[in-house]
């Protein structure tokens, strides 16, 4: 037991990093349902979609700058701090990509949005949505069962999109002749699913807190 796990029988119960860490991946699910939205949207309508994913995505940063200005300002932790920093790292991780891949579609004027990306968009936002259930049965650490199926479910998911994506790009490869859309295809399809390892690597710092404390 490490001396941060003895002094949490004497401090009060959390209410700095956990109403960060519920606020951040609340978040992360909205913005990932707003991607995904975008995709599925009329090209009319997915800039202002695409400027929300945007604002979302700068809301993630600004949790994740005063989560490191809590664990500078503070002794006592509700779990390790090098955990601390991961948990909100992975997850600010996750934002970054998912913004990317928004950006790539903006800034390449990808009109034509394929069922892979659609599917990629789909797969993060279930994982965001299993990331925030984690997160809330992270607060207490007394199902660590719950805490471990969902990030069983998240990892599966993770499989699930490499073999979205791979499908994707060998299909862009034997199909399509511009070569200019090879690129811009390949590069927002990266982006998704590298979305998805984040969303994976989130899960595995959940389980390893749950593991440490259970």
């Amino acid at each position: 037991m490490t001396l941060n796990s003895v002094f949490q029988f004497f401090v009060p119960k959390d209410k700095k990093f956990f109403p960060l860490f519920e606020k951040a991946s609340e978040h992360l699910t909205l913005m990932a349902g707003t991607l995904h939205d975008a995709v599925n949207a009329p090209k009319s309508e997915r800039e202002e979609l695409f400027k929300k994913v945007e604002e979302l995505e700068a809301i993630i940063e600004d949790i994740a700058h005063k989560t490191h200005l809590e664990l500078s300002r503070n002794f006592i932790t509700p779990f390790d701090r090098e955990d601390i920093h991961s948990l909100i790292k992975a997850i600010d991780n996750v934002a970054d990509n998912m913004h990317g891949a928004a950006s790539r579609i903006r800034l390449y004027q990808v009109e034509k949005i394929t069922k892979s990306i659609r599917k990629l968009t789909e797969i993060n936002l279930e994982a965001c949505q299993l990331i925030q259930e984690g997160i809330k049965e992270l607060k207490d650490l007394k199902n660590p069962k719950a805490i471990k199926d969902t990030c069983k479910k998240i990892n599966k998911l993770e499989s699930k999109a490499d073999a979205v994506f791979d499908k994707a790009v060998a299909d862009i490869f034997e199909n399509e002749t511009d070569a200019k859309n090879i690129i811009k295809y390949k590069e927002v399809l990266s982006s998704l699913e590298m979305a998805s390892d984040k969303c994976k690597s989130v899960s595995n710092v959940m389980e390893q807190i749950s593991v440490k404390h259970s």
